[in-house]
């Protein structure tokens, strides 16, 4: 491999060169910024450039290591930062105008783990305005294309991470995750991601003056987008690590016990009166296919109601913001953001006062039923949407497009509300009349287990493949 091809290698293959020392840190990073040079300006998922940082920080590591430090394990991997996490003296814009010129005073927790973990971040990504679209667009920074065409949203709100990792603009790519995402992205180019469950990952942000409401501080997650399972199992022991500003995060292992015999996996394709697309249900029958050649024991049965907790949940959500962040999107937001808010209050009427006080109780109840559930069925394989990724902007036009993009994303925010992990795989390469896109599925899994949700995750993309690559080939293709 040529010192121009380093950027193909998913974080896993990476560290074992440079750990060993066959690839310096620094050419580790050249690699992905001269990517960056080459495919960004088409696709603007970076929207702040960080190379001479990163080839200083390149350089530092190489130097310790070469005076007797130890590699850390993610040594020399290029990542990207969602601008709306703090990274010391940037911008934490969250894709607002008005918070252009919010610097952080200091690393947030996923931003120092990475790093600390030997991780070097060559750029911040993009997300819509207050990272509340599945779509990722803003007046600050323009539009994120997806990389493959213009006929795809590139997902949201970690739009930038998605595009960006997929095209091989670095190995690894933080988001974040509060309704879907780090899953919409995943869906919409073709990554791999998991969804951790509640308080998995220390989150806080330096900058921030007030602290968030319950329901956002419950729901949200960070995490990452890669371009393979494998490179999860990787990164998400260091992204885990405790910090003191995350009072109730849980500083558990990020591999729990082997369970005795195959693993049990209920597997579904309700979707609740939404029309299920024959693509997606040909991505369905391929991901419960693999999961049984791997071994899973697969049966086909109906976990506890999605749809009532989904709703319900993003019901709560919508009650909390109406509440607490209306008027900063009224008083910061362009007219657009404003809009689609007015349209997502009739999608899901907000559930306010004592209604709210109720739902909050109810959580307890839901999680519960799935938690019994999951005593039998540890992994539940189900649809992420039941049609391929919408087109850019789908959001925008009006109640019918907000109820295509999330109105029937019930299996995404449910799992936030429930506070359980998810991952999203690319099952099929689908090719359709307006071009060709990925068709990702969703594996939910019991509490505090990620890793067997990134296993399942591992043994449908070793059958399916990475999308990455043909991706790369069309992209090579058409320059």
């Amino acid at each position: 491999m040529t010192s121009s091809d380093i950027w193909r290698l998913n974080a896993t293959d990476l560290t074992a060169l440079t750990r060993n020392k066959d690839i310096s840190a620094e050419d580790a990073v050249k690699s992905s910024l001269d990517r960056m040079q080459q495919v960004n300006p088409d696709l603007n998922a970076v929207v702040e450039d960080l190379s001479d940082e990163a080839l200083t920080r390149a350089r530092n590591l190489d130097k310790a290591v070469a005076n007797g430090a130890e590699p850390g394990p993610l040594h020399g991997v290029p990542v990207t930062i969602k601008i709306n996490v703090d990274q010391k003296g940037h911008a934490t814009s969250n894709g607002v105008v008005a918070l252009k010129d919010v610097i952080a005073p200091a690393d947030a927790p996923v931003v120092r783990n990475l790093q600390d973990a030997g991780a070097i971040v060559i750029g911040r990504t993009n997300t819509p305005e207050f990272s509340f679209r599945a779509d990722t667009d803003n007046e600050l920074h323009g539009r994120t294309n997806n990389p493959w065409g213009r006929h795809i949203s590139p997902g949201g709100s970690s739009g930038g991470a998605g595009a960006a990792v997929v095209a091989g603009i670095g190995a690894l790519a933080h988001g974040n995750d509060i309704g879907g995402s780090l899953r919409f992205p995943a869906a919409a180019n073709g990554a791999v991601t998991v969804k951790p469950g509640l308080e998995r990952v220390p989150a806080w942000n330096p900058s921030q003056k007030t602290e968030r409401g319950l329901l956002a501080q419950s729901m949200s997650v960070q995490g990452l987008i890669t371009r393979s399972a494998a490179d999860l199992h990787l990164s998400m022991p260091s992204l885990i690590a405790p910090d003191p500003h995350d009072p109730f995060h849980v500083p558990m292992p990020w591999r729990g016990t082997a369970g005795e015999g195959p693993i049990k996996v209920a597997f579904t394709k309700d979707t609740f009166g939404y029309a299920l697309h024959p693509e997606v249900d040909r991505a369905l029958d391929i991901a419960r296919d693999s999961l049984v050649d791997a071994g899973y024991h697969v049966e086909e049965v109906a976990p506890p109601d999605v749809f009532e907790c989904g709703r319900g949940g993003y019901r709560a959500l919508m009650g909390e913001v109406l509440t607490l962040l209306k008027s900063d999107i009224e008083a910061a937001g362009s007219q657009t953001i404003r809009d689609i808010f007015e349209v997502y209050f009739q999608e899901f009427p907000p559930i306010t006062g004592t209604d709210l006080i109720g739902m909050l109780a109810k959580r307890s109840h839901y999680a519960r039923e799935w938690s019994l559930f999951m005593q039998n069925y540890p992994l539940v394989l189900s649809p992420f949407l039941p049609q391929p990724f919408f087109k850019p902007d789908r959001d925008t036009e009006g109640a019918e497009g907000v109820h295509e993009v999330l109105g029937c994303a019930v299996y995404s925010y449910a799992m936030n509300f429930l506070g359980l992990p998810a991952a999203s795989v690319p099952a099929l390469l689908a090719n359709l009349p307006q071009g060709p896109q990925p068709i990702n599925v969703q594996i939910a899994a019991r509490r505090w287990r990620e890793d067997m949700a990134v296993d399942a995750a591992a043994a449908i993309e070793s059958r399916v493949g990475q999308m990455c690559l043909p991706l790369w080939d069309k992209m090579s293709a058409s320059a």
